[in-house]
Formats: structure tokens, sequence, C-alpha cells
């Protein structure tokens, strides 16, 4: 926009103030909303339009607005629904026409007057008084082509959902899809709870937090990583099946599949295991979907995903069998694994350990193929330090991760509820932190405190929020689905 348009709105707005007249009155009072305008008179032809002589009051934002001398047509939207408004001079009173005249696009307006349609067939409401709601001193994006730049539409989400109908189409998914989320637990009888987002101490997951100060006491703080830890202390205090949608943070890199602050479903069930919430997750994605798309074929990334039917299982063991030879059960220590790697030609430098190189090598080779719903079980109970051990091999834990779309969705546990091998573990994780590694899980005495007090067998289940938004609405990446994604500083 020109500083010439921009001095020209102001220049209006001042020229309002000095006739008498608020540019930002403070009520609005009664008014009819758009969508039951048409509701109620859409079907209604000119001839019975012209007889009924209805009057409303409605609002809106101008969204365009055409002068023909004698004549202005402008279009008022609310709540995503457009209507026609026409001002005729002869009709008019000097100041109503005027008041017609003078709206800029992106102005805000009430407008009172019958219904009727025009020749061409078009809803409109002929405009006998009306009135400025508020003043734009700015344009909104050319209305043939909308928000195009992508880190504007990021940086400015306001204009973006104003002109491109599929931004407004996702935010109104999005909140549909928490809904649904919400509906099918309280009907299963979870119980939705609040845990803090401020910690004294982080955990829950392997992962880098941000760390904040609160000057009253004198305290360093986290934000969050995961909601685990707390929720666990609710099924200890006889919560038996509770769930959070929460915000997270993670001061980690941003990607098409991450980002520093994410919205996670994280639900806990006393006297449940990994298996059970394996059923409870597949039953609600299925759910969700039906609900809010009417539909299990989903079209992601120019593929279809279905979700009916029986979604695969199988073993990381033998997923990492399949795509490289490779059996993590005969190369069972590091230096067998490495070897067996790098017989392969794949970098194995990063991994420190024989579960971190198995988590790495599963990355690359198996998981961006994993485009069914595809549940891997057995991951390495080093991986895990919060999920109890498989009974049939110590070295690999009662864990599930779903995946689907090449990306992964959910994440789930036997819970690990016997408080000295939890102290073991998180030892175990102190030992890793010692040696550098920055995401291993700190020792957290609180929460042993509380497991001491014995806490039910449970099953537990972590669903990104975000990355389910991405294959609901075919997104290319999280941005798209989180209203206000972190961006870099315009001048970085």
């Amino acid at each position: 926009m020109s500083e010439k348009e921009r001095a020209a709105r102001l220049a209006r707005l001042r020229a309002l103030r000095e006739a008498g007249v608020e540019p930002y009155p403070a009520q609005v009072g009664a008014f009819t909303a758009l969508a039951e305008v048409r509701a109620a008179h859409d079907a209604k032809d000119a001839a019975t339009l012209e007889a009924e002589a209805n009057e409303v009051v409605v609002v809106g934002r101008v969204l365009s607005h055409r002068s023909f001398g004698k004549l202005i047509f402008f279009t008022l939207v609310e709540n995503g629904v457009a209507l026609q408004v026409s001002a005729r001079r002869e009709e008019l009173e000097a100041s109503a026409f005027q008041f017609a005249k003078e709206l800029d696009v992106a102005d805000f307006a009430q407008v009172e007057g019958r219904v009727w349609r025009t020749k061409k067939g078009e809803l409109s409401v002929a405009l006998q008084r009306g009135r400025l709601l508020g003043k734009a001193l700015r344009p909104l994006p050319e209305k043939w082509h909308g928000l195009q730049d992508q880190e504007r539409r990021y940086r400015q989400r306001y204009l973006d959902l104003l002109s491109n109908p599929r931004s407004r189409e996702i935010a109104i998914l999005r909140s549909r899809t928490l809904t649904a989320v919400r509906h099918f637990l309280d009907q299963r009888g979870y119980l939705e709870v609040e845990t803090p987002v401020l910690q004294p101490l982080y955990g829950g997951a392997a992962a880098r937090p941000f760390t904040t100060h609160h000057d009253g006491y004198d305290q360093q703080l986290f934000l969050r990583i995961s909601d685990e830890l707390y929720l666990k202390r609710l099924l200890i205090g006889g919560l038996d099946r509770v769930y959070e949608i929460a915000h997270n943070f993670r001061n980690e890199g941003i990607s098409h599949k991450h980002s520093p602050e994410f919205s996670m479903l994280e639900c806990y069930a006393a006297f449940a295991d990994y298996e059970d919430m394996m059923a409870l997750v597949q039953e609600l994605i299925v759910t969700v979907a039906e609900r809010v798309l009417g539909r299990t074929s989903l079209s992601f990334g120019g593929r279809t995903l279905e979700l009916g039917g029986d979604w695969r299982r199988v073993s990381m063991q033998d997923a990492l069998l399949d795509a490289t030879g490779i059996d993590i059960l005969e190369a069972r220590d590091i230096k067998a694994l490495r070897s067996a790697v790098a017989a392969r030609g794949l970098d194995t430098s990063a991994a420190p350990t024989w579960a971190a190189l198995v988590d790495q090598l599963f990355s690359r080779t198996v998981e961006p193929e994993l485009f069914a719903p595809t549940f891997i079980t057995g991951q390495p109970t080093d991986l895990s330090p919060l999920a109890k051990q498989a009974a049939d091999n110590p070295q690999l834990c009662e864990r599930f991760e779903l995946f689907l779309g090449g990306m992964e969705i959910a994440n789930a546990f036997s819970e690990l509820n016997d408080p000295l091998e939890q102290r073991a573990r998180f030892e175990a994780q102190r030992a890793l932190r010692a040696l550098g590694d920055d995401e291993a899980h700190p020792m957290d005495e609180d929460f042993l405190l509380a497991l001491e007090h014995g806490m039910p067998p449970a099953g537990g289940l972590g669903v990104g929020l975000d990355r389910l938004l991405r294959l609901l609405t075919d997104a290319p990446n999280l941005r798209e689905v989180i209203l206000f994604p972190h961006l870099r500083e315009e001048d970085a």
C-alpha cells in the first residue's frame, strides 16, 4: 500500500471526527447474521422479495466497493458469509449516500435496508441507513489473488484468513478436530485436566527445554516439553482416566514436521497397557476423520491414505531387517551394530549408543516409507526410560509408534510403575547427560516420591495434533495448520 493511499484514509478519518462521527463506536446493537439473511431469502425470487419488503440490519467488513456515479455497490462479509449492498442516490438522503460513497475496502459497517434481488439475480440489501463501525487505515490484499507470499501469510495470518479461503477452512477444521477429540475421550470416561506449563523440572520426553526465571521466588523454571509426569501423578492420586490437550515447547529445530511450540494430546488409563492404547488411537483417528471430514479416505501429498480397515503392525526388528538386511537383535551391542551399518555404507558417527543407532537407522531407512497406517513395536528400552520392558526381552520395551503419511503421529507405552526400576532408568539417563547428551531425562526426585506411593499399571498415549491436522487437511507443513507459527525475525 502506498503512503499516499494511507494518507487519504487518515484524512477521511479526521474528516469524520471533525463532523462529529465516531469512527470506532463501542456499541453495535442488534443485527441479523448474514448467514441467517441468506438462509431466509436465498431461495426467493425478485417478485417475492419485493412483495415481502423484508427489512434487515446487518454488519460486516467491506470486501469490495464499486461506484457508478449515482449507484454504489459494496459487499459485506461477516463470519465468512458475503452479501451485496446497494445504494441509489435518488432513493437516499444525502448523508446516507455519502456514507456509502466514502466507505473504504476493509472498513466495518452496519447497514439497515430492504432485501431485494438485482436484475442479474444477486441477493442484495438496498441501503436505507448506514453507520461506520470501524475505519481501516490499510486495505486488504488484492481481491482475486489473495495473499500469495508464504512468509507474509504466516506473519500476517489475519490477512491470510481474510483473503485465502483455504486458510480459513483449515482454521475451522482445526477447531472442529479438537472438539471431536474431546468428545471421543469424554464419551469413554476420560477426564480432561490441566497441568503446569511452567515446571520446576522438565521431563517426559527426550528434548531440550526453554528456560525462564520467576523473579518472585528467584526460581529457574522450564516450559514443559511434556505433561506426562504430571498426568501420571494424577493416576497415583486416583484419577484413573485422564487426558490433556497441551501446548508443549521444545528448544529444537524447525521443519515441515517440527515446531518449537506444538499441540499434543496425552491420555492415560489405569489398568490398561500399550495394546489397549493401540486400539484406542486407531478408533480415535478414524472417528475424528469421520466426524470432521465425513470420510476415512484421505488425500495426502498426492497419494490416497486409507484409514479404514486393519492397520499394519510390525516390530522394529522386522522393519529394519526388511529395509536394511540388519537384524538388530543379532547385532546386540554398539560395536556389532555399527559394523553392520557401516558395511552398508551408512554413517554411524552421530549415534553414541546401540539404542541411539537403532533409532537413527530406523529414522533414515524405514520411517519415510511408512505411508499407510503402521504400528511399529518393540523399541529399545534405553530410548524409553518411562516404559515397561518387554517380558521376553528386556532390551526392548512395551511401546508402539504410529506412523501415517511418513510421519510419526502417536507414541504409547505400557507405563513403568516400578519406582526402583524407574530410579535406575533415571540414573542411566543422568550418566548419558554427563557424557554430553543434553536431551537425556533429568532425575526427578519428586516424581519418584509420588511413584513410591503406588501407581496402577497403566497405558499412556501421546498424539501429535498438529501432524494429525496436516493429514486431515493435506497441508505441506506444520505452519499451515498452526495459526501463528514461530518465524525468524524479519531482518535475520
